[in-house]
């Protein structure tokens, strides 16, 4: 046998080789990408740029490119200026803004990624040299003094590339890199107007004009709250800025905003009050953000016209403030307004929306729906207390409302054939009422109706145990088997029953057993997906228990119906549907009892509900336990070690290995949300379902265990 620590050591040896190979398999694939740099670095060491501003040396003028060179009739300055940097501490800028075209010489080429670069470097070059002639010959003081300015670097090419591969993410993704990207470049060309920002702008323009990879109108409710909020977050940036910092753009030189530290506060708490209700679709944030656009354009305009009546002077001495940043600031509000104007539809939310059609089913409506059009095997689960209840055209969403996020559970209920609108519907209604909406432990149906945009993660494995002529023969039977036996010869009794119809004294028995199992965890009981004694209560849940020669529980669970359509009901009567299967939930045993008591429990229910003629029994998924395949990635690493954390308090992984003694097949369980930027609202919406009375102090305490079992 060879060594645990032998076995770490060739593991992480192999991992660490596999990492080595898949860098080096990058850097091949990018030699234009580090050509390029390895040039600017090499011409920085040669003409010792990389220590001095090379802007101070006499060779600056021969190499650098701008009008002033055109005109001189240096047309080699496009080439040989891309190679220079005019600063030191740019070189760092410089060598960082090469990423955009690794990535996209990585994805599309070496050829593509050069012609993008070259063409929008030339093109930001020539475009900026042929703006600036076309505006110095009006007296526009901005203009005339970048037309006599000069510059280097290769910056207009790797804005392109950095467009480029925007242009490359998924979506939604690509939207908001493309809101990022186009507000740094106009607030840098608005503020500050530098020959290079104008550079920027240009080469940006070009690939958004080339590539059409900005699409705004195909956008999605979210996507355009999503717009309006970092819209809003902008112009409160572009305040910060103006306050702290003075600005030498097109609109001319700003000074420091004037006015006391609590004007700045209020001004920012408004802002921020106002973009994270527009991120919600809020429909009072909305009038809010239209009267103050609408007061800041018409400022803009009023300053304008005063201008060209009176003088700058003048208005600036009146509203005692720079014109120059009203102009800005009423042009930037200007394209608020008429955005906002266009996408008013999604801004409808208000705080207490409802989902869904009116009146809202209740909880006799679900289990008429699972009766008549039957569920899955989570489906029983829609009926426990704190769901609510979104009504489709044709069926039943259960969902939570936790922490800003509608959490679907399991799938929508009613006809298979309704199954895709029903999702359509509930996310519909999620995002016109500001939630995050998801589906937690949805099947693949549910995933194949979301959106072809949606991100899926497994969560759990499904395990199914088909009863149709189960019999616990042969060797894999072993474990089960031996566990029966044993139980007969101890004289244990197995029942199946159902929780009221027992006496007080088992009724107390059984609840004295889950307290004591709920006390060593640390935690309250788990809700959402695990059930307690108060849902074994319902008369359609059955219990299975197991009890001593002197007529004690020494372990018992309980089984939750799995309704399909069509056939008989459990009792032999007609009826809409019929009971087709079962799935476990609660599993408690008595410490100190009958120690195989688990084995013997749910294999004396597999052997009556393959009598009774169930199909299927599920012993219900392991969270976290799912056998991930080799190319999974960073999903599966991220969830094994979550896993091994959260394993000394609720063991899901012991409870994983346990149900694979009864031979399973698996179904996958996903979590289905729109992207990864919802993952961190979504995590915490499940801590609060899963564990919806756990104090702080709670929490602290499962944390210290899972310290100790770190440890050991």
């Amino acid at each position: 046998m060879v060594p645990r620590t032998r076995r770490y050591s060739e593991g992480m040896s192999d991992g660490a080789t596999r990492g080595s190979n898949r860098v080096l398999a990058g850097v091949r694939r990018i030699p234009a990408t580090l050509t390029m740099v390895t040039l600017i670095l090499a011409v920085g060491v040669v003409w010792q740029g990389l220590w001095r501003p090379f802007e101070d040396t006499d060779l600056f003028e021969v190499v650098a490119y701008g009008l002033p060179a055109f005109e001189a009739g240096r047309w080699w300055t496009p080439v040989t200026g891309t190679f220079f940097v005019n600063a030191p501490w740019v070189y760092l800028f410089t060598i960082a803004g090469f990423v955009g075209m690794a990535y996209l010489e990585f994805r599309r080429g070496s050829r593509v990624a050069l012609a993008y670069y070259w063409v929008g470097q030339l093109f930001a070059i020539f475009g900026t040299a042929l703006l600036l002639w076309g505006f110095s010959q009006l007296p526009w003081a901005w203009a005339q003094e970048q037309a006599a300015a000069l510059d280097v670097g290769a910056s207009g090419g790797t804005m392109a590339c950095i467009a480029a591969a925007v242009g490359l993410l998924r979506s939604p993704w690509r939207v908001r890199a493309w809101l990022v990207l186009l507000g740094f470049v106009f607030i840098a060309m608005l503020f500050w107007g530098t020959l290079a920002d104008l550079e920027h702008l240009l080469a940006v323009l070009l690939v958004l004009f080339v590539d059409r990879s900005l699409r705004i109108q195909r956008t999605t409710i979210r996507e355009q709250r999503l717009i309006a909020f970092i819209a809003v977050l902008v112009l409160g940036a572009i305040q910060i800025i103006t306050i702290l910092v003075p600005t030498d753009g097109p609109f001319g030189p700003t000074e420091p905003a004037s006015g006391g530290f609590v004007d700045f506060a209020i001004d920012t708490v408004v802002i921020l009050i106002v973009a994270n209700g527009l991120r919600r679709g809020r429909r009072w944030t909305w009038v809010v953000a239209v009267i103050l656009a609408t007061i800041n354009v018409v400022f803009g305009f009023i300053v304008l016209a005063a201008i060209i009546i009176a003088s700058e002077a003048q208005v600036e001495g009146t509203i005692d403030g720079e014109t120059e940043l009203a102009l800005a600031s009423g042009f930037l509000w200007l394209l608020m307004l008429v955005y906002l104007i266009w996408v008013r539809r999604a801004f409808r939310a208000r705080r207490k929306s409802r989902i869904g059609r009116q009146p809202a089913p209740g909880i006799e409506d679900v289990k008429r729906m699972l009766h008549a059009d039957g569920g899955g095997t989570l489906s029983w689960m829609t009926t426990w207390e704190g769901n609510s209840y979104a009504r489709t055209t044709d069926g039943i969403v259960a969902y939570q409302r936790r922490t800003g996020v509608a959490l679907a559970l399991a799938d929508p209920l009613g006809p298979q054939r309704s199954r895709a609108a029903s999702v359509r519907e509930f996310i519909h209604d999620a995002e016109q009422a500001g939630l995050v909406p998801c589906f937690f432990s949805a099947d693949e149906a549910t995933r194949a109706a979301v959106p072809g945009t949606w991100r899926s993660l497994v969560v759990a494995d499904d395990t199914i145990v088909d009863l149709p002529g189960l019999e616990f023969t042969g060797k894999r039977w072993n474990s089960v088997r031996s566990s029966l036996n044993r139980a007969g010869r101890e004289d244990m009794t197995f029942r199946m029953t159902r929780l009221k119809d027992e006496s007080w004294g088992v009724q107390q028995q059984l609840r004295a057993i889950s307290e004591m199992w709920v006390g060593d965890k640390g935690l309250p009981e788990m809700g959402f997906t695990l059930g307690t004694l108060v849902e074994a209560e319902d008369p359609e849940v059955r219990l299975a228990l197991a009890l001593a020669p002197n007529g004690d529980v020494d372990g018992f669970l309980s089984w939750l119906p799995v309704y399909g359509p069509g056939g008989s009901g459990e009792d032999g009567g007609s009826g809409e549907s019929r009971v087709r299967g079962w799935t476990l939930d609660l599993m408690r045993r008595r410490e100190g009892g009958f120690a195989p008591v688990m084995e013997f429990l749910i294999g004396s229910s597999a052997k009556l509900f393959s009598e009774e003629g169930a199909e299927i029994m599920s012993l219900s998924g392991a969270p976290l336990a799912h056998d991930y395949p080799p190319d999974a990635g960073m999903i599966a690493a991220l969830s094994d070690k979550l896993a091994d954390a959260l394993e000394p308090v609720y063991g899901f992984r012991s409870l994983h290995r346990f149900k694979e003694k009864f031979h399973p097949r698996y179904e996958t369980m996903y979590l289905l949300f729109r992207d990864e930027s919802d993952l961190t609202r979504i995590g915490g919406a499940l801590t609060r379902a899963f564990l919806p009375d756990a104090t702080l102090r709670q929490f602290a305490g499962a944390g210290l265990e899972l310290v100790r079992g770190d440890r050991d």
